[in-house]
């Protein structure tokens, strides 16, 4: 990687790195702009076959960081955006960067009230839309007092016309200063597959280290192409390949929305060395017609995240030539905390490795508190420079995440005597039943090994004997039908009795984040328990 060097053209980045203090080494607003001084003409961003060179991304950026200064955006403004990948939004990014400004970046497929509440939440003042998109930010503004302005992202918005900020108090410590290390860049909402969605805010210092440490397991360079198919609005979007690529002067084909076929076309028409997806985008395209002929022979790896991939879907990749390389992380973490090797992805099948570099990570009894060494199982703990500054405007659950020094992950962990990592479950889906601990993913692994099962969902319900016990969502392959003791004796044959869910539901599809989490608090027991 190629360390940064103090820009000698004038410019916003430029005096800002002129006087910096050293509390500003991390600061990701001149990483275009040494990319641009170095190889101008080299290809930063394609987008549905426009070509972006570095020093166009770079005099775009710099171009509106000046317009939104002039027209009065102070360091820790927040300024959302509702918006597909794009191009457009890569700009405002690399803007936000340079001028201290926190972006916010709000997912397009959320009901006009979530979005609402997100906005309200975030205090941003400009909303910014694609164009398709204006009207649903024009709804989610709502009755907002006072509401923020909106206007159009990109070269025939923004880029031309920037409104005024519209807040109710100016953010602290701002001013026309320098960016410095600890200030806010990102603030990512959560999923939300359990409760509220919060505001994971991710300062710059987050940002070069997780993206550091990324570098060390799976490293870019120029000639590297990258597919980038995560939404901007998660922090894989941005902290999981395209941001390293615009450090290390790679290339991002920037795909507005995930297709599997257009994304195996894609591979070889740009000579694709890696992308990022979750286990689901790689199912997709596996399961598509053009797999089995698809060129792949440009990809270097894929890298997996969200969840491990199952044996049978690594199996079908690696059949294909296509090493991979699986890991685990989470939106307050930067994300990246433990990664899998491709070299050792058949030999550790269901890991995710181990810490990546600059990652510190332990393991806790999640009853006594106390830490666990050697194999064991617990919460995971996390330390390190890019675990997350806080949740916006909730101070009571960012010290109940961060506390001793350590980020609490939720997730319940096995560490081997070698030292890989297993996800087991969410410490908050496990359940109690007869004074057992239950993992919803354990069950829900043997449930999809029936043959008539798709997709399946377990939540503990209340019991009057046991406590909890549990309850089958089951989505039914095509054509297929079970009945409850089918389930029960399947579940009872792989796995001990008490385990096995007492109530199965059939239904046509289970409730999803837009990358594919499962949204359990979703799922209802209003029904008795019988299938239907």
């Amino acid at each position: 990687m190629i360390p940064p060097t103090v820009p000698t053209e004038p410019g916003i980045g430029a005096a800002r790195h002129e006087d910096r203090s050293a509390d500003g080494l991390h600061t990701l607003g001149r990483w275009v702009c040494d990319r641009a001084r170095l190889a101008p003409d080299h290809a930063a961003v394609v987008e549905d076959g426009r070509t972006t060179t570095y020093a166009e991304l770079d005099a775009r950026a710099e171009a509106l960081a000046r317009r939104l200064q002039r027209a009065g955006y102070l360091v820790g403004d927040r300024v959302a955006t509702l918006t597909r990948n794009s191009t457009d939004h890569v700009v405002l990014f690399m803007a936000c960067a340079r001028t201290g400004l926190v972006l916010v970046p709000l997912s397009w497929r959320l009901a006009p009230e979530e979005l609402e509440h997100q906005l309200r939440h975030s205090r941003a003042v400009l909303l910014l839309a694609e164009r398709p998109l204006v009207a649903a930010a024009q709804d989610a503004v709502g009755s907002s007092s006072p509401a923020p302005a909106v206007e159009l992202l990109g070269p025939d918005g923004v880029e031309q016309h920037v409104p005024g900020p519209v807040r109710l108090e100016a953010p602290p410590d701002a001013g026309r200063r320098a960016v410095h290390d600890d200030d806010a860049l990102l603030q990512i909402y959560t999923s939300g597959t359990s409760r509220s969605p919060k505001g994971v805010v991710l300062t710059h210092a987050n940002c070069f280290w997780t993206n550091l440490s990324l570098n060390g397991v799976a490293p870019l360079g120029t000639d590297d192409v990258v597919l980038a198919v995560l939404p901007q609005f998660h922090v894989g979007g941005w902290n999981v390949q395209p941001l390293l690529a615009w450090w290390t002067g790679a290339t991002v084909v920037l795909e507005s929305e995930f297709d599997a076929g257009r994304a195996l076309g894609l591979l070889a028409r740009h000579g694709v060395t890696t992308l990022m997806g979750v286990p689901a985008t790689y199912r997709l395209m596996a399961d598509h017609p053009a797999f089995a002929d698809a060129d792949l022979s440009s990809l270097r790896y894929a890298v997996v995240g969200g969840a491990p991939m199952e044996e049978d879907l690594l199996r079908t990749w690696h059949g294909r030539g296509v090493r991979i390389l699986q890991g685990y992380g989470l939106t307050e973490a930067g994300p990246n905390v433990l990664g899998l090797p491709p070299a050792d992805a058949e030999k550790h099948v269901g890991s995710v490795g181990k810490p990546y570099p600059y990652v510190d990570v332990a393991v806790r009894d999640p009853l006594t508190g106390r830490p666990l060494h050697g194999p064991a199982r617990g919460e995971l703990l996390v330390r390190g420079p890019a675990v997350f500054a806080e949740y916006f405007r909730d101070p009571e659950s960012t010290r109940a995440a961060r506390r001793d020094g350590w980020l609490h992950t939720g997730d319940y962990v096995e560490r081997d005597a070698e030292g890989w990592f297993r996800v087991v479950d969410r410490l908050d889906d496990m359940y109690i039943s007869g004074g057992e601990n239950i993992s919803p993913a354990q069950v829900e692994a043997v449930l999809t090994q029936h043959p008539a099962i798709a997709e399946a969902a377990v939540v503990g319900v209340p019991d009057p004997r046991w406590g909890q016990v549990g309850h089958a969502y089951v989505v039914l392959e095509p054509g297929a039908s079970v009945t409850t003791d089918d389930v029960v004796a399947h579940c009872r044959a792989h796995l001990a009795a008490f385990k096995a869910p007492r109530h199965v539901t059939v239904v046509d599809a289970l409730p999803r984040t837009a990358l594919h989490k499962l949204r359990r608090s979703a799922l209802t027991s209003d029904d008795d328990g019988s299938l239907r």
